[in-house]
């Protein structure tokens, strides 16, 4: 009789941690991991209609769908982007986000997906501001928690100008094109595109500012296996041709 206890607690034992097994398996699979993205920021991230487009939500959904997990988008202004991470309200980001060194401080990013770099924009008739060198007592508009508002503000006394920000890009080419503000800091590719969609009044001048990289983070520390995932997918992309026919679709280069 004891011996038949000892088998029959072994035996319901192991069930047990099968089960449990079986449970960690089911939710592993069953995760949905929910994803920052800027949806004002075309051609990377912006809606029409109630469908989310852009080279950034083809390329996540893509790379998903070719690891194997579930994702859920989440809007919201780029400068929340981080903090949210760092609340827990979401698992990682692709939003145009320049790999930099501050940045890495609070989280790690994917191998670089974009060579993009910072530009000047200015009002179509301005013919003063050419380089940095120009923006003396002028006004600068830039964008919340991105590249551009920190290259301003680290040369604003520097170079004499004053910077105002805004928490998305249409009402900062608004600013300009309206003459509030004498020239906006923006990625290339973005005002690129958003010129070459619409009359906007602007014009890009100059060389570009610096050769930013954009990369797709996780929360430092977390979601390794998340991380090599997407670092295998985006790779896959590129060798498969899929990552190009991507950014094509938006950029037609």
């Amino acid at each position: 009789m004891k011996k038949f206890s000892l088998l029959s607690l072994f035996l319901i034992l192991i069930l047990v941690l099968a089960a449990c097994g079986n449970g960690n398996n089911a939710d592993e699979k069953d995760k949905v991991y929910k994803v920052g993205v800027d949806t004002t920021y075309p051609p990377f991230e912006f809606k029409e209609g109630d469908e989310y487009k852009g080279i950034d939500i083809d390329l996540i959904n893509t790379i998903a769908k070719d690891q194997g997990f579930k994702i859920e988008l989440s809007p919201m202004d780029f400068g929340g982007i981080i903090p949210a991470m760092q609340a827990g309200e979401l698992d990682l980001a692709i939003a145009g986000m320049s790999i930099t060194d501050d940045r890495k401080k609070v989280v790690d990013f994917s191998k670089p997906y974009f060579e993009a770099g910072l530009s000047l924009v200015v009002k179509k008739n301005n013919t003063e501001i050419k380089t940095i060198k120009d923006l003396k007592g002028k006004t600068v508009a830039v964008k919340k928690g991105t590249t551009g508002a920190t290259f301003a503000q680290k040369n604003a006394k520097i170079e004499g100008f004053k910077v105002v920000q805004f928490n998305d890009s249409p009402s900062m080419f608004q600013e300009v094109s309206n003459g509030n503000a004498d020239v906006l800091i923006e990625d290339y590719p973005v005002i690129a595109y958003a010129i070459a969609q619409k009359d906007l009044g602007l014009t890009i001048v100059g060389d570009r500012l610096n050769g930013d990289q954009y990369g797709i983070a996780v929360l430092k520390g977390e979601n390794k296996e998340l991380l090599d995932k997407i670092n295998k997918g985006l790779q896959e992309l590129k060798k498969n041709g899929k990552y190009e026919e991507i950014v094509n679709k938006y950029l037609g280069e």
